[in-house]
């Protein structure tokens, strides 16, 4: 059944290139449906190849299939091959499973889009590359997939390019995303340097041995963590993944909640064994990135008020908290996080499309309000997915936050108390949106404010509506799994805890060892589930019941003016220094080879001269050359 794990990424492949070459032919919405049924032919093969490795010895899940020899090239062998392990399988799972769903969702939100056919081509592309990331058994192949995701996520940020914003959006995702993808090939570099190779299997075992020394494993981790910080948006790479929101919103879903995002997570989590054969502040250097990014995130999130805004940098807090886990070395629960973040961000991100759609495209919460009326199933699912992500239980977020939490207390308090403000600002922005948005008196029929009324234009025929089953159907689905997905690790037995016995043959030699007690464990997660339940209560004090007087600071609203600051210094100081290293090139670097060129050139005009091509010329010089030799000679003899 393992030996399936080439089906994985050839139905979306097959996928993308019918669409390619017949999209248009076939058109709204059976275009949409290939590429629905090719995301889920692809869930079914990643199911059947979980149950093939389930019922192998823990010892055994490790498969690995090399389809051809990609890259011959003197000490460097490069194969084209995927390793399937739990930790690979378990990433194919949620990535299939919530894109079937996306795809699905996307059939109704583009309906009636004149590029309806392209729009899958890139999304079933995206998925293809996804798989190729995650399943890759080597870092060539993972990149392969790296910088496939970062090309389809331009394309689809950008898709709706006619709008400059939109167009700019991809280009600033794109260029972000390439000063991580610096880190990963030095990193690949290094590690081929060290032990010869950069097949996972042989770097572990290099960095295992001792074969590869610690300053080594640590310039390698940390260049990855470059690459992580770019793709995952994390300080001081963070800035593009709010701008991303200009995308359609199931592209938000699946990029920026679901799969895209969470690939640096991933692989720094794969590194794991490098991580530990390094210096011991790598890890805690990726702890305090984390936690930072976490906390300032969710600072700018009470402030936002374009509601895809507000889940974008909740994203960002979320990826932080991921983060977190992996430098404290709890790299189940960042896999948890991660498998919980899915559903429920997505079921928020979708949540959000099913809103704009049936709100016209008006995506200003302050012109919401009462839409739970007009839209039951969208408010029941996003009310799901918003107790998850405040951490209530017993709602998957609880359950995962929790464990994350645990770990930073255990390695540092001072982590922890960073968290647990973090989880008191998550479940205040989170309720804020949602009583500004389903609760509350109707505001749609008013304008909007003077600041506000070029980036979100007046619609005044605005009638709300439920969205079709199409995109409903998806939004049950992931309520459900938002609902029941902490069961995949439950803490109170060992039998409980699935997922921490499933990846342990990928993580266990090198995760955190929990040293607190069941009593400490039991008030750290009521001192949460209280600090989740305040940041409710204050918001409904504040959006609901109208008891105290909303504070945003401006600075909150302008994301403390660290994009504007960066974008100021791009166009300004930076384009100059841009430019003036542009003219050093050309008038110094090239001007230099340019004059090597031109002295030559002149230098052969001048000896061009003497090569007339008449003999009677090459005979004067040749005995001028023998009466030259011979007078020499006659000179040097001594009678």
């Amino acid at each position: 059944m393992v030996e399936l794990v080439w089906l994985i990424p050839a139905f979306p492949l097959a996928g993308f290139l019918v669409l390619l070459l017949g999209g248009r032919r076939l058109g709204e919405p059976l275009a949409g449906w290939v590429a629905t049924l090719a995301c889920a032919g692809s869930f079914v093969a990643t199911v059947i190849v979980y149950f093939g490795l389930l019922g192998k010895a823990a010892e055994d899940r490790q498969f690995v299939q090399t389809l051809f020899e990609w890259l011959p090239s003197g000490g460097l062998t490069v194969d084209l091959g995927f390793l399937a392990d739990p930790l690979s399988i378990t990433m194919a799972l949620f990535v299939t499973g919530v894109g079937t769903l996306i795809h699905l969702y996307s059939i109704g939100y583009m309906h009636g889009d004149a590029a309806f056919p392209r729009f899958f081509v890139y999304m079933n592309l995206f998925v293809f590359s996804m798989l190729m990331l995650v399943l890759g058994s080597n870092l060539l192949v993972t990149f392969l997939g790296w910088e496939g995701v970062g090309a389809c996520s331009y394309w689809l940020i950008s898709f709706w390019f006619t709008n400059e914003a939109n167009a700019s959006a991809g280009k600033k995702a794109f260029v972000t995303n390439r000063v991580g993808d610096w880190g990963f090939m030095l990193a690949m570099f290094l590690a081929f340097a060290s032990v010869g190779s950069i097949n996972y299997a042989n770097i572990f075992a290099g960095a295992q041995s001792g074969q590869m020394a610690a300053v080594t494993a640590t310039g390698i981790g940390l260049l990855l963590f470059v690459g992580a910080v770019g793709k995952s948006a994390q300080i001081p790479l963070y800035l593009w993944l709010p701008d991303a929101m200009a995308g359609p919103t199931p592209v938000s879903a699946l990029i920026h909640a679901a799969t895209m995002v969470t690939a640096g997570v991933f692989l720094m989590t794969r590194v794991n064994p490098i991580l530990a054969a390094g210096y011991d502040w790598v890890p805690t250097l990726i702890a305090w990135v984390g936690v930072i990014t976490a906390l300032i995130a969710a600072t700018i999130a009470v402030a936002q008020n374009d509601i895809k805004k507000v889940l974008a940098y909740s994203t960002i807090s979320q990826l932080g908290y991921m983060f977190l886990a992996v430098g404290v070395g709890a790299y189940v629960a960042a896999i948890f996080h991660m498998v919980t973040h899915a559903f429920f961000k997505a079921l928020l991100f979708l949540g959000s499309g099913s809103v704009i759609h049936g709100m016209n495209d008006e995506q200003d919460m302050r012109r919401m309000g009462g839409l739970r009326k007009f839209m039951p199933i969208t408010a029941v699912t996003f009310i799901v997915g918003w107790l998850a992500i405040a951490g209530v239980p017993p709602f998957a977020g609880f359950w995962s936050k929790d464990d994350i939490l645990l770990a930073a207390f255990d390695e540092n308090p001072a982590l922890w108390v960073i968290g647990l403000a973090t989880a008191l600002l998550t479940a205040f922005y989170m309720s804020r949106q949602v009583f500004m948005v389903f609760f509350g008196e109707p505001r749609w029929t008013e304008d909007a404010e003077p600041a506000e009324a070029e980036a979100a234009p007046v619609h005044n025929e605005i009638h709300p509506h439920e969205s079709p089953w199409l995109m409903t159907t998806p939004l049950v689905v992931l309520a459900g799994l938002a609902f029941v997905g902490g069961g995949l690790n439950l803490p109170f037995t060992d039998e409980g805890k699935f997922l921490e016995s499933w990846l342990d043959p990928v993580m266990g030699a090198n995760e955190l060892d929990i040293t607190v007690d069941s009593g400490v464990k039991v008030g750290l997660a009521v001192v949460a589930v209280a600090f989740g339940l305040l940041g409710i209560v204050v918001a409904a004090s504040i959006y609901l019941w109208r008891r105290l007087k909303p504070v945003e600071p401006k600075v909150l609203a302008h994301a403390w003016y660290y994009d504007e600051t960066v974008t100021a210094f791009v166009g300004g100081p930076g384009r100059k220094g841009f430019e003036a290293v542009a003219a050093f090139d050309r008038v110094v670097i090239d001007g230099a080879v340019n004059g090597v060129g031109a002295a030559v050139r002149s230098l052969g005009r001048l000896i061009r001269v003497a090569q007339s091509g008449f003999v009677r010329s090459y005979a004067l010089g040749m005995t001028a050359g023998v009466v030259i030799v011979l007078a020499y000679f006659l000179t040097r003899l001594s009678f």
